[in-house]
């Protein structure tokens, strides 16, 4: 029984170390493993996984609205990326360049892509040409490389998967509204699949992206209380149209700038879930994007057709629309139960002789352990109502997390005593001046993380400054 256990031992628990808890539920659920390439990672079966049931999920979605997927190179030419000033300069600090072709240095350098706004600047003047022309709704799935000094898996590597959305649009107010469409898909999709409550909002502009004139996020809070940026929206207006002459002739035969946006999701929401969900024992999955979403069991596999029906069993269930899997290897059940648990498995059936027998089987929820004596004359509508039901309260337990450690600060004092000893969000009013927004992560490093679409003033003085205030902000702490 100790040799059971001590697959489970092995993980830190979260409340000793929880940046340790972190890494030990990444490698011991076999996730990732480290790459001879510092800062980089490589996607095992199992996190590949999660990102493949991610991308095809946002796909989906994002065809509804209109999307269409294309692919640009990864090497942007120095040249181009200086085009957009506020742009370069933003991401200067993490580009990676290469020098060097083969043998030959390069007459300029090439930029390893950190994110394709130029290059898709540059493809859509060429593209652009009549209102006629117009909209052009595209996305690609890519990976993109930026130096970062400091990585952890999933949340920050330096080269990571993700989708970025490159909009252009006739008038500015089909631009706002496709950059709001955007945000809300990626929050929907967050709450309704990934069972991760999110806050809506918009960033101030220290904390905007570099060259948009507006960009809209979503925040979630992790479970030991710090903020995860876990998508973006952004406005880019005319910006980019001027810096790269991308014009169009509209009705009137009047030449005209295009109004563009940006969005994106990477594969930090693997990270995301992880830190919402899960526990001492490991992953914990949502049933919507669990690759494996019932693992069946058989108990003392070795009797005379033990196996046999659970092998009926696993085709049964997959014939319903399930995704599952047997574990009908050699090792004990005590280690298969511990096994299923690590890697986050919804649901586990139980299956022995005596279950065949009651023709019954015993169903364990993955979140709460929940055991469930179900017949097998109705095991597959039951289990998916399982499954629906733990997905709907995954996410009511995570928003019930989210708001026990949300704070209301009035003042600064107050402010400074809730970052101190209060883990979470904290609600407060600002007065727009970015030397509070300063003042607050220089004293505290805590950020502005939005301004959320919901206003809900608690005061009206700023929570620095004690100055008149109309905005709320969430603040806190982030990855």
């Amino acid at each position: 029984m100790a040799k059971d256990k001590k697959l489970v031992e092995e993980i830190t628990s979260m409340d000793v170390d929880f940046a340790q808890w972190y890494t030990d539920v990444v490698k011991k659920a076999e996730l990732m493993v480290y790459s001879s390439v510092k800062g980089c990672m490589i996607f095992k079966p199992a996190g590949y996984a999660l990102w493949e049931n991610i991308q095809h999920e946002l796909d989906r979605r994002f065809k509804e609205t209109g999307v269409e997927n294309v692919y640009l190179p990864m090497f942007i030419p120095e040249s181009l990326l200086q085009r957009e000033k506020d742009h370069v300069e933003g991401f200067a600090p993490e580009v990676a360049w290469v020098t060097q072709g083969g043998l030959n240095d390069l007459q300029e350098r090439l930029c390893v892509r950190p994110t394709s706004e130029t290059l898709f600047c540059d493809f859509y003047k060429d593209e652009i040409h009549s209102y006629r022309d117009l909209p052009k709704v595209y996305n690609q799935w890519c990976s993109v490389v930026r130096w970062e000094k400091e990585t952890r898996p999933f949340l920050r590597s330096r080269e990571f998967l993700w989708q970025e959305g490159h909009t252009a649009h006739a008038t500015a107010e089909e631009a706002e509204e496709r950059t709001q469409q955007m945000l809300n898909l990626y929050a929907d999709f967050c709450e309704e699949v990934l069972a991760m409550p999110v806050i809506r909002g918009r960033k101030t502009d220290k904390e905007k992206f570099a060259g948009a004139e507006a960009t809209y996020t979503i925040e979630a809070l992790m479970h030991d209380g710090k903020a995860l940026q876990s998508g973006t929206s952004h406005n880019f207006g005319d910006g980019f149209a001027k810096a790269f002459g991308i014009q169009y002739t509209d009705k009137d035969n009047k030449l005209k700038y295009v109004h563009q946006t940006s969005w994106g999701m990477t594969t930090r929401l693997i990270g995301a879930l992880i830190m919402v969900h899960g526990d001492d024992s490991g992953l914990v999955l949502p049933p919507a994007i669990a690759p494996v979403q019932v693992d069946v069991i058989p108990i003392m596999q070795h009797k005379e057709g033990v196996l046999d029906k659970a092998n009926e069993l696993t085709a049964r269930l997959k014939a319903a629309g399930l995704r599952v899997k047997i574990d009908d290897t050699d090792k004990t059940p005590g280690w298969k139960f511990s096994e299923q648990e690590m890697r986050g498995i919804p649901v586990r059936v139980e299956m022995g002789p005596r279950d065949i027998e009651a023709n019954q089987a015993v169903v364990v929820r993955r979140d709460n352990g929940e055991k469930i004596t179900v017949s097998l004359d109705t095991i597959d509508n039951d289990i998916k109502d399982i499954l629906a039901k733990m997905q709907v309260e995954m996410l009511e337990r995570a928003r019930a997390h989210r708001e026990e450690h949300t704070y209301d600060a009035h003042n600064y004092d107050e402010f400074k005593s809730i970052v101190n000893s209060k883990p979470g969000f904290i609600r407060g009013m600002w007065c727009g001046d970015q030397a509070c927004e300063d003042k607050i992560k220089e004293d505290t490093t805590a950020t502005s993380r939005c301004m959320p679409f919901d206003q809900e003033p608690i005061g009206d003085t700023c929570v620095c400054c004690g100055k008149p205030a109309h905005k709320l902000v969430y603040w806190g702490k982030a990855y």
